[in-house]
């Protein structure tokens, strides 16, 4: 390796290191709890739990997942490792693609890494501890990339030779030749494992075959990959199931017909595009688009998409690339274009992290094209194309060093996406949770009802609005709020439990019992739902029920504080009356 080489890899990684320096100090997010290792996993046989039991953790990417796993172990719940980890995979990641430029040949690489680097698009991706599985797919995808490159290389190289006697000659792989694809193999198998959106892998490389030659020949090119896009397809399929059957990525919000779904995908390309030629105004949660079939100026965005790709297509006798790069851009985005269910479109159609890796062919491209324009209409200009890229880099990193800055913690994401878009209600509930908790119940309130102006058919909202009230003594309100999340979701027990606490603290104990009596019927194993029917209940003045129902409360959680404190009680009161005891 150069000295050269060296000197721009090390450029990578402090200037990373620098820009992400706000991200370093930061704490936790949002849902990082869902992926940071928990106690129950934390044990040998919890990375058992990983990798074979499905529901184990939020999304089934056990490579992360033991990623994860190794983390908490060297640092435990310390967020400036998980940050560290991050921001390190990422300057890894830009590297790498340095070198599959380089060995591709493309004009303007360590220009490109810088690029990726420090764009501001890439924040969400590395500031943000869950997202962990882009840095760390990506790091994979990169190494399997580079890995089959070698290989293909390497095969090319090899010799027809006769096998026996008689026969067509085959190829004759020597053992170092077959231990450079089964070490790719396993490369894009992790990669997989860490977030399947890098299943686009194998249509990426035969994107990058036909790229060089023009062509595409199915034993050279195709045949060797035909495992990986089984792996791939797999991968993906897995993942679009739990997305539905465990993280909730189904009902209303995703009954959207194909011609919808098209428009989803129009607009969103060039959403893509459009954040990373010009990165302004970044949102953590973009506004929700309102997709109508029967606007015509929604059509405009698909339309103009295969319009610039038929354009792509007569100009390709010019020059492959920008086809290619177009292709490798969009194929990357396509699991998370709309045409599949993913959970985070309740939120927005479109998020930063979504593009990370569909990033890589527009940058290559936007570079190489700078570079190979500048060499043909200014060679005479001296170092100032250079010095115009220096530029360019460093507001990239500045940018990036302002926007690492809102994910310092939860109060500040939420206002920084509040200030943007006003109409979130996850940020305006969030953030209400937030201030609910620390005692700021009056702003708690307003936020939550701003949240329900938004959305008013959000029963998390209206459960979370009645806690609130009550809180702060509106009872009567708070009843009225429990009674709409309940309608909104017959089974959500949570508010049903709060309903039924409410009521029997405004002295309503039959219809506050008949709430419980259901509650419990239907989930018997809620050890708050017990207590609190238990208090009910001893309210009523049947107190060895109430007994019961603390007990039963215990024997679902023995460590249940609160329902040990009410047992004490309720007996003591039972021995006082001389009840009987149950």
């Amino acid at each position: 390796m150069t000295k050269n080489r060296l000197r721009g890899f090390a450029l990578i990684f402090f200037g990373t290191l620098f820009a992400y320096l706000p991200a370093l100090r930061a704490g936790f997010i949002w849902n990082d709890s869902d992926y940071v290792t928990q106690a129950p996993l934390r044990s040998l046989a919890g990375l058992w739990r990983i990798w074979f039991e499905v529901g184990a953790t939020q999304q089934y990417y056990p490579a992360l997942h033991t990623a994860f796993w190794i983390e908490h172990r060297a640092w435990g719940d310390s967020a400036f490792g998980y940050h560290l980890a991050n921001v390190l995979q990422h300057a890894s990641c830009a590297c790498l693609f340095v070198i599959l430029l380089q060995r591709l040949k493309v004009p303007g690489a360590f220009f490109a890494g810088l690029i990726f680097a420090l764009h501001p698009v890439c924040v969400e991706s590395v500031a943000w501890i869950s997202e962990q599985k882009n840095t760390l797919s990506t790091l994979f995808y990169l190494l399997a990339a580079l890995t089959y490159l070698r290989w293909t290389q390497r095969v090319g190289t090899d010799e027809l030779v006769k096998v026996g006697t008689g026969g067509p000659p085959v190829l004759s792989y020597r053992p170092y030749t077959w231990l450079l694809y089964l070490l790719a193999f396993l490369c894009f198998l992790l990669a997989v494992l860490s977030k399947s959106v890098t299943a686009t892998l194998p249509a990426a490389l035969l994107v990058l075959a036909w790229w060089q030659r023009g062509r595409l020949e199915w034993r050279r090119d195709v045949v060797p990959l035909l495992p990986w896009f089984a792996i791939g397809a797999a991968g993906g399929l897995f993942t679009a199931w739990v997305e539905r059957s465990f993280i909730g990525a189904k009902g209303s919000n995703f009954d959207l017909s194909l011609i919808e779904r098209s428009l989803v995908a129009g607009r969103a390309v060039w959403f893509y595009l459009g954040k990373l030629l010009w990165p302004s105004n970044l949102i953590f949660m973009y506004p929700r688009w309102d997709v109508d079939a029967s606007q015509a100026w929604q059509y405009l965005f698909p339309f103009a998409a295969l319009a610039l790709f038929a354009a792509l297509w007569v100009r390709r006798l010019r020059s492959r690339a920008p086809l290619a790069a177009g292709l490798l851009f969009v194929g990357a985005l396509f699991p998370t274009l709309g045409f599949l269910n993913v959970y985070a479109f309740i939120f927005s159609f479109v998020a930063d992290h979504f593009q990370y890796l569909a990033s890589l062919s527009i940058i290559a491209l936007f570079a190489a094209g700078a570079v190979l324009g500048w060499r043909r209409f200014a060679p005479r200009a001296g170092r100032a194309g250079p010095a115009l890229a220096a530029g360019l880099v460093a507001v990239l990193g500045a940018m990036t060093y302002s926007q690492s800055r809102i994910y310092a913690d939860n109060e500040t994401l939420y206002r920084a996406i509040l200030a943007r878009n006003p109409d979130s209600w996850m940020a305006q509930d969030n953030l209400g949770t937030l201030l609910r908790k620390s005692g700021r119940i009056a702003e708690a309130v307003s936020h939550y009802e701003q949240a329900l102006w938004a959305r008013p058919d959000f029963a998390e909202g209206h459960n979370n609005l009645g806690v609130a009230l009550v809180d702060s003594g509106h009872i009567e309100e708070a009843i009225g709020q429990f009674e709409r999340a309940v309608r909104l979701r017959p089974d959500f027990p949570e508010a049903q439990d709060n309903l039924g606490s409410a009521l029997a603290r405004s002295g309503q104990t039959d219809r506050a019992l008949a709430v419980f009596e259901a509650l419990v019927a239907r989930d018997p194993g809620l050890a708050e739902a017990r207590n609190n029917y238990g208090l009910a209940l001893a309210q009523s003045g049947r107190l060895a029920e109430a007994a019961d129902q603390c007990r039963e409360a215990l024997r679902i959680d023995p460590g249940y504080a609160d329902a040990r404190r009410n047992l004490g009680i309720i007996v003591k009161a039972m021995e006082q009356t001389s009840a009987p005891m149950p």
